[in-house]
């Protein structure tokens, strides 16, 4: 599943709900009531339909939604629908152009992209194993993009986290589960696709005497989600441990925006908190390539693996993996949980 350019669009969206700054139409008499400001969903949309001329949106730091554009055409737009106009220089045609550049040339376990609008780049970052003729690889592939890319450093190795709310296991294998989701009458889970590859029967206990149930469903490299089939007979509560006695009630699913407040529950490091830092990023792991990840600064460690990305009780995405760990902290991706939900037909509750 390779990034197109209206997912290019889309990952570029930074959000912040509820303080947004009202635009006006521009030439409007002085009477006239200015635009509702632009929900995040809403700038998203706006930088879809402007095809090329946009180059996504975010919110500055005041709270404005912000859209990159490159025309006063596509900026009066912009104005009108309640958000901010930026101009940029490119395109989505051009960042589509450095991120397929990346694609054809970077692909190396270690590296990870995507689209910053604020900069009107493409960044690609490199971890502690990306050195020497592998950095070098990535250099000339950046520099073919004349300026539309940047490389950034990251510490720590670039992995999965294979050993993830609430303790699952299967074979030797533990990781955390999702989400408890449901089709009608029948209930599942879903966790990261690379646990879901390593077995099809799952359990609750280390000594795998208690069944959770089988897998039902399972993608990893490309995506990284899997599915599992409830088969003890349970109504499984459709919440988030919390791992201080409590619990969080999950009652929807949504897309994550740059700048939104996040929290993750896993098995091994359990609650822990931060905040997105881009969306539709590019994660080349060593067993292959996954597109589409939510990108943050929240911690995680072996085990944490397909544990539950959460704000408030909105269900965003699944731990997939990332670089360092919560004693010095460190950078984790998410499969964003919207995707398996309209792909297995099922929903949270």
């Amino acid at each position: 599943m390779r990034p197109t350019r209206s997912m290019l669009r889309r990952a570029a969206v930074v959000a912040m709900a509820g303080t947004l700054v009202t635009g006006s139409l521009l030439g409007a008499p002085a009477q006239a009531a200015p635009a509702s400001p632009a929900s995040p969903d809403a700038a998203a949309a706006l930088a879809t339909k402007l095809g090329d001329r946009a180059a996504g949106a975010y919110a500055d730091s005041s709270g404005a939604m912000v859209v990159a554009v490159t025309d006063a055409a596509a900026a009066r737009q912009v104005r009108a629908a309640g958000a901010t106009p930026k101009l940029v220089t490119r395109g989505a045609d051009k960042l589509a152009a450095a991120t397929n550049e990346l694609e054809r040339s970077a692909k190396i376990p270690g590296t990870a992209w995507w689209v910053d609008p604020a900069t009107n780049q493409v960044v690609v970052s490199v971890d502690s194993t990306v050195t020497g003729a592998k950095l070098d690889k990535v250099k000339a592939a950046v520099a073919r993009t004349d300026g539309a890319t940047r490389i950034v450093s990251e510490p720590g190795v670039l992995s999965k986290r294979l050993s993830g709310g609430q303790a699952i296991y299967t074979g030797g294998y533990r990781c955390s589960l999702g989400f408890n989701v449901r089709s009608g009458s029948t209930y599942y889970f879903l966790t990261a696709g690379h646990c879901t590859n390593l077995g099809s029967t799952w359990y609750s206990n280390s000594s795998q005497t208690t069944v959770l149930g089988s897998r039902a469903g399972t993608s990893f490299p490309g995506n990284d989600y899997g599915i599992v089939r409830y088969t003890n007979g349970s109504t499984p509560p459709g919440n988030v441990y919390l791992y201080n006695g409590s619990y969080q009630d999950i009652t929807t699913a949504g897309n994550a925006y740059v700048g939104q407040s996040v929290r993750r529950s896993g098995s091994t490091t359990g609650l822990r908190s931060g905040s997105v830092s881009a969306t539709n990023a590019t994660v080349n792991y060593a067993e292959g390539s996954v597109y589409g990840l939510i990108r943050t600064n929240v911690c995680a460690e072996g085990g944490d693996s397909g544990g539950s990305l959460f704000a408030g009780s909105t269900a965003l995405g699944l731990t997939s993996g990332g670089s360092g760990n919560c004693s010095s902290g460190g950078t984790t991706y998410f499969q964003p949980v919207t995707e398996p939900l309209s792909v297995y037909g099922v929903s949270v509750y």
